[in-house]
This record gives C-alpha cells, sequence and structure tokens, in this order.
C-alpha cells in the first residue's frame, strides 16, 4: 500500500479539505507519523502534520507560529518524494507561499486545500468520506479545538508519570 494511502492520512486528508478541522489533522497525522517514523522530526509526514499546525495558527491570528510551521513544513514538502506523490506539488508549495506571505503581513485566514491529483486517492477519500460522515461542528470549536476538549485523560497521564518519577 502506498504510505498516503492508509486509512489516517485518507482522513487527514478529509479533516483538511472538507472539515478544515486543523486540529484533527494533527490528531491523526501524528497518530500516523507515530506508527510509520517515531521520534523522527525530518520525516516527510511531519511536513504534512505541519502545515495543518500551521493553518490552525493562523485560524486563530497566532501569526509567529503559524509562520514557524509554514516554513518548516514547506521545506519537507517540497523534496521530491513518495510523500508528496498524487498531489499537484508545485500548488502545494505555492500555496504554502502564499500562506507565509500573508502570515508575515498579519492578513486574515484563508483555507485552501490540499490539492489532490492522483484518481485512486481521490477515489479512496471519496469512499472513506462516504462510509464515515462528518456532523457539522460548532465553527468556535473548532477554531479553539485544543483548550475545549476533553483533556482529563491527558492530566491523568501526566499525575501518573509524576508519581512515577517521585517514586523512583
Amino acid at each position: 500500500m502506498h504510505p498516503l494511502h492508509h486509512p489516517l492520512f485518507i482522513r487527514f486528508i478529509i479533516h483538511f479539505n472538507e472539515e478544515k478541522d486543523y486540529f484533527e489533522c494533527h490528531e491523526v497525522g501524528e497518530e500516523y507519523w507515530k506508527s510509520v517514523a517515531p521520534k523522527n522530526k525530518l520525516h516527510p509526514l511531519t511536513g504534512w502534520i505541519q502545515l495543518a499546525v500551521g493553518m490552525y495558527h493562523w485560524r486563530r491570528s497566532n501569526y509567529p507560529g503559524a509562520l514557524r510551521s509554514f516554513i518548516r513544513s514547506k521545506v519537507k514538502l517540497a523534496s521530491g518524494n513518495e510523500w508528496v506523490d498524487g498531489f499537484d506539488q508545485e500548488l502545494l508549495i505555492k500555496n504554502i507561499s502564499n500562506a507565509i506571505e500573508a502570515v508575515t503581513e498579519r492578513k486574515p485566514f484563508s483555507p485552501f486545500p490540499i490539492p489532490v491529483t492522483s484518481n485512486e486517492l481521490k477515489k479512496m477519500v471519496k469512499n472513506y468520506h462516504a462510509a464515515n460522515p462528518t456532523v457539522d461542528q460548532d465553527p468556535y470549536y473548532i477554531m479553539h479545538k485544543h483548550r475545549l476538549r476533553d483533556r482529563s485523560s491527558i492530566i491523568n497521564l501526566r499525575e501518573q508519570r509524576k508519581r512515577r518519577n517521585l517514586e523512583l
């Protein structure tokens, strides 16, 4: 299977292009990254994750965070490799460059889609989306998801780590 045909990456594309839920892009992208290249921050998949993080920050007017993420993303996605096969790479890099310029000039958020060119990938996205329809979410919640989501499991895990470290 081509690495970009993995169900987690299909979900990434749907979250990015259809839902514009960049926080969820980050979540599924990171889950996938941890399964294929854990701790390798230079892996091309991190370029996709950083693209989503840049969009999330830009939407929230965190221009410095967006700029850092877009610059890192552009470097990784500009190199030709299997992680950009099936996309209009030239248009993708142009869109990221335009985003960098807009963020630098503190322009308002302006979403753009990931330009999928592979018919096979388009079909996979369409089929997955049809089998797993999305529910419209409150735009405010999508915009501030990292602050509004249930974080009890994360807090519990941190507390367990603290206790373990104290016991050592």
